[in-house]
């Protein structure tokens, strides 16, 4: 039986010049064997032979970069920000309805910041130590309380993330969000390849793989049946972002608005670069369909066009933002272009011919991702939506003592933007004050002014929650 197993996979690997994938077939055990057997039948040869030979490839970046301009975009300053009113009472209207959902991505693990867990796990909160996960989740409960709605999670994990967000989210009880409400969900994986286009086994009995990128996020959300789940709630758009940005508005009601005045079926949050070579992907428009650009692929020239007042013609950063029209992700799934892979050589640990385990000291191999922002050029009526950096963005990536993105850099963010809702209500806060405020305290203005009377005066460090 597991001869004949071995010879109908060799015949089908054999198609496909991947025979070194059973070298080891003959020292495994029973459970291995299947182990192995059944991933292998799980992988598209035939698409990754495509892959490598580039019959899939994306568009030649520096070529459509050269055709480039400014997105279609709902500025900070202009005449398309003026009707922010409009745009909050259409958001309202919507959520208490309760006709919206969350996304959240957290397939991360927390490496680069020195941190051995998925980084949603990470304690952010400058005075509570909240962590990532808990920063989100208060928000989403928050906008349910104010506006007497539940309003459901859809997490996305990878392989190596999953089982430990599942064990921590229960032990802390989903910090209060009910069970039903949140449905946690696993990315798919794709194969690495060699230079010859050789699959590569990081165990004997099994096929080095990797998370699929963000973009892999359509698929897992399909097959997961959470897509469904979205359908038979009545949710028609849905709010996505990444958990290492604790400063995320969790369905914000600017974005939200705009994105429903426009009609569109996807828009993206943004943020004014403050150079040509800021490291943020490029949002901007090529033969009228908006994309993004990554900071690496975009040709120094291009970044380096101005307008006539001298401010960058392409200025729209990335912010992995955006609201996602739920029919429109149905439409999307069912299309094999709408998400293209990319290409990124790096190092993939590997067993040798002698079943050792080999680190490579330098890129082996090409790994393929997805990008969720690639979405943009088949959406109807996409828009970037532009927000002030300081309110918006304040990404958790690097590891203290890095010169951005860090823990601290994260942490003041938080702090300069909750004390500046404390003085902006009419509170006395004594300088060099800590004050950090959970949104189930006080999800608005009006609500912290509620809590906090004309006359508080605040002259410690203080945690409202």
């Amino acid at each position: 039986m597991q001869a004949a197993s071995k010879d109908r996979l060799n015949a089908h690997l054999k198609a496909y010049q991947q025979e070194h994938l059973l070298a080891f077939w003959s020292d495994l055990e029973s459970e291995s064997q299947d182990q192995l057997a059944r991933q292998l039948d799980a992988i598209d040869f035939e698409f990754m032979q495509q892959l490598h030979a580039g019959s899939r490839e994306i568009a030649d970046l520096e070529t459509v970069a050269s055709r480039a301009t400014s997105p279609a975009a709902v500025r900070l300053e202009g005449e398309a920000s003026r009707d922010s009113d409009d745009a909050h009472e259409a958001a309202g209207a919507l959520i208490a309805a309760g006709k919206i959902g969350a996304m959240l991505v957290a397939g991360g693990q927390g490496t680069r910041l020195g941190f051995p867990h998925p980084k949603g796990m990470f304690p952010i909160g400058p005075l509570s130590d909240r962590s990532l996960f808990q920063m989100h989740i208060d928000q989403l409960l928050a906008i349910g309380a104010y506006y007497g709605v539940r309003l459901p999670l859809y997490l996305m994990t990878s392989p190596a993330t999953h089982d430990p967000t599942l064990k921590f989210l229960q032990e802390h009880d989903n910090f209060g969000l009910p069970r039903e409400d949140l449905h946690v969900f696993c990315q798919g994986t794709m194969p690495a390849v060699d230079l010859d286009g050789k699959l590569l086994l990081d165990a004997p009995d099994h096929v080095a793989e990797s998370p699929d990128g963000h973009g892999g996020m359509l698929a897992a959300f399909c097959n997961s049946g959470c897509l469904q789940d979205a359908q038979e709630r009545g949710l028609e758009q849905l709010f996505y972002f990444q958990v290492d940005n604790p400063l995320a508005k969790v369905c914000d009601k600017s974005l939200i608005g705009h994105h429903l005045l426009a009609d569109s079926e996807m828009t993206t949050q943004v943020v004014a670069k403050g150079a040509p070579d800021d490291k943020v992907g490029n949002v901007v428009d090529v033969d009228g369909r908006l994309m993004v650009i990554e900071y690496s692929d975009l040709p120094a020239e291009v970044g380096e066009r101005r307008n006539a007042d001298g401010t960058l013609e392409l200025w729209a950063g990335n912010i992995a933002i955006h609201v996602f029209r739920v029919d429109f992700l149905e439409r999307a799934a069912q299309s094999n272009s709408a998400l293209p892979f990319h290409r990124a050589r790096k190092k993939v640990p590997f067993v040798n011919e002698r079943g050792e385990l080999v680190e490579p000291a330098a890129p082996n191999a090409t790994k393929f991702e997805r990008f969720i922002f690639d979405l943009m050029s088949s959406a109807k009526n996409a828009i970037a939506v532009e927000a002030a950096e300081a309110d918006v963005f304040a990404p958790v990536k690097n590891a203290t003592g890095s010169p951005k993105d860090t823990p601290e850099t994260a942490q003041a963010a938080i702090l300069a933007r909750d004390r500046l809702r404390i003085e902006s209500s009419g509170i006395e806060l004594a300088p060099d004050v800590a004050i950090e405020i959970n949104p189930r305290y006080a999800y608005d203005a009006k609500t912290l002014r509620d809590k906090l009377p004309q006359g508080t005066k605040i002259d410690r460090d203080t945690y409202f929650h």
